[in-house]
């Protein structure tokens, strides 16, 4: 007895509005993903060092334009305009709380503020004063950039020589016997080091194995040879594999398998990576293919004994 053919579900009005939505998603999202990872990032740096640095340099600068704050008694009385003084031969203003500053510091405040109230104290006005002179972002940010990289760089050859990396290893001995610390720090690192790190995985190939079970497999990076007793008691020749998870490549586990259970596979590994990082959405283009590629296979004959119709 033949079971009976599944009907094709009938095309909805909507489906051809549904699949226009999704052909933009995938569209937009790659671009808009991007973006979104970049101001990420840049909002992260920007929020715990760029801010912190912008308000350090902003208190050393109030506090080297405060020396010329001169306080309301120790200016003469017989001034002949009133909130104006010439001390020394300088032209001073008052401000608000009564202390005096120059003239050129205050005039270019006033000038910021137009017709707008001026500050409430000489303070105020050497923090507005140099926000608007020194801390504007057009000249903070590239020069921030420059002065990040420049680090980086001096950083970096600063490890690879022998005292730094003497420093540096104590440091990390150090955060890897703090209990809870520790635990965060170790997966970090790992994360950095596969991203960042020169010495990289020496992959060899890359290959499917079935795992967990038969008919499952998995994408795996050939690292090496495995170990000899292993191959002794598999009396054949024994691979070990990187086996990366999705969807972070970054983290897995080592496996020995054997050599005649693997599949060589024809991708590269930039092509592997965005497989698992796309949870298999991202194929490599030479290796897609269509169901209907495949011939359907014929049945399968009846067991003996059995009839069709049973």
């Amino acid at each position: 007895m033949s079971s009976p053919q599944p009907t094709a579900k009938p095309e909805s009005a909507l489906d051809p509005f549904r699949r226009a939505i999704v052909r933009g998603l995938g569209v937009l999202l790659p671009p808009l993903l991007t973006i979104v990872i970049i101001l990420w990032v840049w909002n992260t740096v920007a929020d715990y060092l760029l801010v912190p640095l912008e308000n350090t340099a902003r208190t050393l600068l109030v506090d080297y334009h405060e020396k010329d704050i001169i306080p309301a008694d120790l200016v003469p009385t017989n001034q002949p305009v009133k909130g104006r003084a010439l001390i020394n031969g300088a032209a001073y203003r008052q401000t608000a709380d009564g202390q005096y500053i120059p003239a050129a510091d205050y005039d270019e405040v006033a000038a910021i503020v137009g017709h707008g109230p001026m500050p409430a104290s000489a303070d105020a006005v050497y923090q507005l004063y140099v926000e608007n002179k020194y801390l504007q972002r057009r000249i903070v940010v590239p020069i921030f950039l420059c002065v990040f990289v420049l680090t980086l760089y001096l950083l970096g050859k600063f490890l690879a020589a022998g005292i730094g990396r003497f420093f540096w290893t104590q440091f990390e001995r150090g955060v890897t016997r703090l209990p809870l610390i520790r635990n965060v720090y170790s997966s970090v690192k790992q994360v950095t080091d596969f991203m960042f790190n020169e010495t990289e995985i020496a992959y060899t190939r890359i290959v499917a194995i079935e795992y967990p079970r038969k008919g499952i497999y998995q994408l795996a990076f050939v690292t090496g040879e495995s170990l000899l007793d292993i191959a002794c008691a598999a009396n054949e020749p024994v691979l070990a594999v990187l086996v990366p998870t999705s969807p972070m490549p970054f983290t897995g586990f080592t496996a020995t398998v054997k050599r005649s259970e693997t599949i060589d596979l024809n991708i590269t590994m930039e092509q592997a990576l965005q497989y698992i990082m796309s949870c298999g959405v991202v194929t490599p283009p030479q290796q897609g293919y269509k169901a209907t590629s495949f011939r359907q296979l014929p049945a399968s004959p009846p067991l003996p004994g059995l009839s069709p119709e049973n």
